[in-house]
């Protein structure tokens, strides 16, 4: 994956009031998640914007509440790449994916943001763009070739990610199908159903009455 720098501040008021001023200056709220767990009662200093979640057995997540300009996120939301995202705020960085997205029901504005923060030593769960190479047998004989999931999803330690699935069609026969479990990839996990159809050679009319005249 490519890297996205982006600068963010500490976000401290967390009101929606406040939550309403910063959307009016072109700004969005973003929770980054995925930070150390600690043990309770946290004896530790939280840096601004820091907070705890508990999540059982004396333990705690720290979650980071963050402001980012909204153009400064456009190129990172409206495009068909993926990146991992290199955050500068309080005097340091932290790598991080997109995780969600919240947009206004009405005007499609950016509302709110999810990032997850991501090492090389935990894998993570992302949906890469799928793009297909070669000429399919079937399509040679009439048939059409159609994608069925533009985006896969990939379990692996996010530099090992890549940009996009590369997946050969070469072999891929008139009505035939290719499934998740037909596709492997080095040091990628494929998470979806193994049995779901990522891309097909469809019989067209013409196709068909190719093999109705073979046929007689």
């Amino acid at each position: 994956m490519k890297t996205f720098q982006l600068k963010a501040e500490p976000r401290t008021d967390l009101g929606k009031k406040a939550t309403k001023a910063l959307r009016a200056e072109g700004k969005i709220p973003v929770v980054l998640n995925g930070g150390a767990a600690v043990e309770l009662p946290f004896i530790g200093t939280l840096a601004p914007g820091q907070k705890l979640v508990e999540i059982g057995d004396n333990k705690a997540l720290i979650t980071t509440d963050l402001v980012v300009a909204q153009d400064d996120v456009r190129k990172l939301v409206y495009t068909p790449d993926i990146f991992a995202i290199e955050l500068d705020f309080n005097g340091g960085k932290k790598m991080a994916i997109l995780k969600d997205i919240q947009f206004h029901p009405v005007k499609d504005t950016i509302l709110h943001m999810d990032f997850l923060e991501v090492d090389d030593k935990k894998p993570v769960v992302i949906q890469v763009p799928v793009k297909l190479e070669g000429h399919a047998e079937g399509v040679k004989a009439g048939g059409k070739l159609s994608l069925s999931m533009k985006k896969l999803k990939v379990k692996a330690i996010y530099t090992n990610v890549p940009e996009r699935l590369v997946i050969n069609v070469d072999n891929l026969g008139l009505g035939k199908t290719l499934q998740v479990g037909d596709i492997h990839f080095e040091g990628l996990e494929l998470v979806n159903a193994k049995n779901a159809v990522v891309c097909a050679v469809q019989l067209t009319r013409a196709a068909r009455g190719a093999q109705a005249t073979a046929a007689e």
